[in-house]
């Protein structure tokens, strides 16, 4: 179907649309930390990147990452339509990911992305030991 918007107009268009955060995944993950009993965290902490959720006694930051916005390698894809654009904002995405997570480790936090895949219930296993394994880790790693 062709597009009855000019380009001028649709960009315009879609730059009024906020991005609402990834919601839903972050909802599956707090229901996991709940269920298996693990308690200290926050959400909406002022750090940089906006952490999903932060554990400030460990110096945790969790990011949820989606599959799509963030690249994964498994289930991640450049849409058909305006490839150029879309390849530049994703990698754009990805750059910026590595430099949060860079300038988070040199405040001394340990980072934790969490692809949304792996928060399928098969996979609830691993990641609750991924989980307790940067949780429980001594600082001086």
């Amino acid at each position: 179907m062709t597009d009855f918007l000019s380009k001028v107009k649709r960009s315009a268009l879609m730059a009024t649309i906020r991005s609402s955060g990834n919601k839903d995944t972050e909802l599956v993950l707090v229901q996991l930390l709940r269920t298996n009993g693990i308690s200290g965290w926050r959400r909406h902490q002022k750090l940089p990147g906006k952490p999903d959720f932060v554990f400030r006694k460990q110096r945790v930051a969790i990011f949820v990452d989606g599959c799509f916005w963030h690249a994964c390698s498994q289930h991640g894809h450049v849409p058909k339509g305006n490839r150029t654009f879309w390849r530049n904002k994703l990698m754009t995405n990805k750059a910026r990911d590595r430099r949060v997570t860079r300038q988070l480790r040199s405040q001394g936090w340990r980072v934790l992305r969490v692809w949304e895949h792996e928060l399928a219930f098969r996979n609830e296993q691993r990641l609750l030991r991924r989980l307790n394994e940067v949780l429980t880790a001594r600082k001086d790693r």
